[in-house]
C-alpha cells in the first residue's frame, strides 16, 4: 500500500495540480506583491486584517517569494524548501508527489519508547541518518529523534537558530529525503521525533518584523530578543499548523518542544496539544514530549505525554563529576536523597528552595506522574554541548562509573533517552557551532566566551570557535578506540532485558518510593502494571556500600557478576547496578 500525505496550510503556498493559491500575513503594509522567478510580479490582493492573497498558475519547482514596498523581498514565512539558503526564494514544493510505502503505520506506544538524540548534519544529513538505521534497530533503539532541523543560516547549526520553520534546511537534504528517512524508519519498526523551537526566532533572517511586528512583543524580552505574542491568534495558528504539519505531512512519531517555559502565553501549549489530539488519525499513536525547566507538571496532566527530566540527568553527573559550579550547586547537597528521588518521582526540585536560584522555589509535585511522564538521560546535546569544550561524560568520569549510570537509566521505568555516541562510547566533544555572517559570528564567539569566563576551570582558556569548520568537524562522534565494542555489547544486553522484562510491565507502574543507602547509592522500587515489583539498587560511588536490608528476589541484572550476591550478603559494591523482578504470584 502506497499512499501520499498533505496537510493544506491556511497560509503559505497551496498547489492544487497547476494553480497554486499564496495567503501572506503583512499587517505592517498596506500592498505586496508575488514574485515568481522569470515573471512579471503580481500584485496580491489585501484582505482583513492584512492578509494578502494571490492565485496563480504555477508548477511545483517554481522559486518564489514576496516583494514589500520598501524594496525588501522575504521569502515565505511557510516555506516548505528554500533555494538559496534563509535570504533565498522559496520552492513550491508538491507534498503529494512522494508515495509512503508506509502509509498503514500507525506507530508504537508511547512505553516502548528507547530514544536516540541525534544531529542530522554529524551524520551527513537525511541520507546518512537513514543508513545508520538498521544498526540502531538492531541495538534496541525504538525511536529516534532528530535535533532541531527548520530552516538556518549557513550549512552548521545546532538547529536552535531556525528562522523558517515549515522548511527541512537543504545542507540534510530534500523534504522527500526526508520523508524517505522516516518511511524506512517505519520500515524498520522504529518511531521518528522531531525537536521543534516555538520560543524563539534565530537572529539571522528572522524576516518576521519586517511585515509583521506586532507578532513580538516590545514589553517582554527573552534571551534571544523579544517575546513572540502568543496572544494573537495568527501567531498560535502558524506554530499549532506547524506542528500538525509536521506530524501529518511528514508522518512523524511525535514532537518535542524545545524550552516552552520561555513561552509567555502557557495555555498555548495546551490548546496545540489539544488541536493536535483532535487531529490524529484513528488509531494513530503520536507522541508530545516537552522541555520546561521550570519542573511543571502542569502540562502532562492533558494531553502532553512526558517531560524532559534534567534533574535526572545532573544528579547523576554529580555523583560521577563532584561538580558543584551552575546549576550542579543544586545536587551537591544530600546527593543519595536526591538521587532516591529522581529515581522514584522524577523530579527532584518539586517547589524546594534552589541554591543556585538564590533560594527560590523551582518546580511542582511530581511523585503522583507515572514513570512515563519523564524522559530521563545522563547525556543530551545541552548538557555536552553547553560545556566550554563539549565535554561528553566519557571524559569526565570513571568508564565503571558510565556504565552503572547507564544500567540504571535504561533498566529504569521512565522513558530512556540515549545521545549519539554513547553506544559506541565516544569521547568526541560535541560542540556549539554556527555557519553566521562574519558579524553575527564575532557575536557569538564573544558571548561564548563572555559566557565561560565567570567559571574558574575556564579562565583564560581558548573556547572553540563556534563558526570555525573545524568546530563541527570535531563534533562528530567516532568510536571509542578500546571500549566501543563493551558498551555496545552492553547497552544492547541492557535493551533486551527492558523489551523483555520491563517495558510490557509499564503501563500501570508506580512507584513504591525510594531510599538513599550510601553517600552515592539509592535503592528504588515500582510495583509494575502486572503486579511485579522492580527493584534498582544503585551504587555510583567507587566504593562498597553497606545495606541495612540484603536485597532478595530473582536477578534480571548485575553490572559486574558477583554484585547480586554481594548485595543479597549486605553490601552493594562501588560503580553497581542490581536490578530484581519479584513476579506477582
Amino acid at each position: 500500500m502506497t499512499a501520499s500525505f498533505e496537510r493544506r496550510l491556511p497560509f503559505g503556498a497551496t498547489l492544487d495540480q497547476t494553480r497554486v493559491s499564496f495567503r501572506f500575513w503583512a499587517p505592517a503594509h498596506p500592498e505586496v506583491r508575488l514574485e515568481i522567478r522569470d515573471r512579471d510580479p503580481v500584485k496580491m490582493a489585501r484582505g482583513a486584517d492584512g492578509w494578502f492573497s494571490a492565485t496563480v498558475e504555477a508548477e511545483a519547482g517554481a522559486r518564489y517569494r514576496f516583494h514589500l514596498p520598501d524594496g525588501l523581498t522575504v521569502p515565505d514565512p511557510a516555506s516548505r524548501f528554500q533555494d538559496g539558503d534563509i535570504h533565498g526564494w522559496s520552492v513550491l514544493v508538491d507534498p503529494k508527489a512522494y508515495q509512503w510505502r508506509t502509509a498503514d503505520w500507525k506507530g508504537r506506544p508511547w512505553h516502548e519508547a528507547v530514544v536516540y538524540e541525534l544531529h542530522a548534519g554529524c551524520f551527513g544529513g537525511f541520507k546518512g541518518v537513514m543508513q545508520a538505521l538498521p544498526l540502531l534497530a538492531e541495538l534496541g533503539i525504538t525511536a529516534v529523534e532528530l535535533m532541531p532541523i527548520a530552516d538556518f543560516p549557513g550549512a552548521r547549526n545546532w538547529g536552535y537558530d531556525g528562522v523558517l520553520p515549515y522548511a527541512p534546511d537543504a545542507a540534510y537534504g530534500t523534504p522527500d529525503e526526508l520523508k524517505a528517512l522516516i518511511d524506512r524508519a517505519h520500515e524498520l519498526g522504529l518511531m521518528m521525533l522531531l525537536d521543534v523551537v516555538y520560543n524563539h526566532f534565530g537572529p539571522d533572517g528572522n524576516y518576521i518584523g519586517a511585515y509583521a511586528p506586532k507578532a513580538f512583543r516590545d514589553d517582554l524580552e527573552t534571551p534571544w530578543g523579544g517575546a513572540i505574542d502568543f496572544r494573537l491568534p495568527e501567531v498560535r495558528s502558524f506554530f499549532a499548523e506547524n506542528a500538525l504539519y509536521w506530524l501529518m505531512e511528514y508522518r512523524f512519531d511525535g514532537l518535542r518542544f524545545d524550552a516552552v517555559h520561555a513561552i509567555s502565553e502557557q495555555d498555548f501549549i495546551d490548546d496545540m496539544a489539544a488541536q493536535i489530539r483532535a487531529a490524529e488519525e484513528e488509531g494513530f499513536q503520536r507522541h508530545l514530549i516537552l522541555e520546561n525547566e521550570f519542573n511543571e507538571q502542569s502540562h502532562l496532566a492533558k494531553d502532553v505525554d512526558a517531560q524532559w527530566n534534567d534533574d535526572f540527568h545532573h544528579v547523576f553527573h554529580v555523583a560521577l563529576t563532584s561538580e558543584k559550579e551552575g546549576y550542579y550547586e543544586d545536587f551537591a547537597d544530600d546527593l543519595a536523597g536526591k538521587l532516591a528521588r529522581a529515581l522514584s518521582e522524577g523530579f527532584v526540585y518539586q517547589g524546594d528552595p534552589s541554591p543556585h536560584q538564590d533560594g527560590k522555589p523551582r518546580g511542582t509535585p511530581s511523585a503522583h506522574l507515572p514513570p512515563t511522564a519523564f524522559v530521563s538521560f545522563i547525556q543530551n546535546h545541552d548538557q555536552i554541548g553547553n560545556r566550554a569544550f563539549g565535554d561528553r561524560l566519557t571524559t569526565l568520569a570513571p568508564p565503571e562509573g558510565v556504565e552503572a549510570a547507564t544500567a540504571a537509566l535504561l533498566l529504569c521505568p521512565h522513558i530512556p533517552m540515549l545521545f549519539m555516541g554513547e553506544e559506541v562510547a565516544s569521547e568526541t566533544p560535541f560542540l556549539f557551532f554556527t555557519d553566521h555572517n562574519d558579524e553575527l559570528a564575532q557575536a557569538v564567539r564573544d558571548g561564548r566566551r563572555k559566557e565561560f569566563a565567570k567559571f574558574a576551570a575556564f579562565a583564560g582558556a581558548e573556547i572553540p570557535d563556534p563558526n570555525d569548520p573545524a568546530t563541527f568537524d570535531m563534533s562528530i562522534p567516532e568510536p571509542h578506540p578500546t571500549r566501543a565494542e563493551g558498551r555496545t555489547a552492553l547497552i544492547r544486553r541492557l535493551l533486551a532485558i527492558r523489551a523483555a522484562e520491563i517495558a510490557p510491565r509499564i503501563p500501570g507502574a508506580s512507584s513504591l518510593g525510594a531510599e538513599p543507602v550510601g553517600p552515592k547509592a539509592a535503592i528504588a522500587r515500582w510495583r509494575m502494571g502486572d503486579g511485579a515489583m522492580l527493584t534498582l539498587a544503585v551504587n555510583l560511588a567507587e566504593q562498597p556500600t553497606p545495606l541495612a536490608d540484603a536485597l532478595a528476589g530473582p536477578v534480571l541484572f548485575e553490572t559486574t557478576p558477583g554484585a547480586a550476591d554481594a548485595a543479597r550478603a549486605g553490601e552493594l559494591p562501588g560503580f553497581t547496578v542490581v536490578a530484581l523482578m519479584e513476579r506477582a504470584a
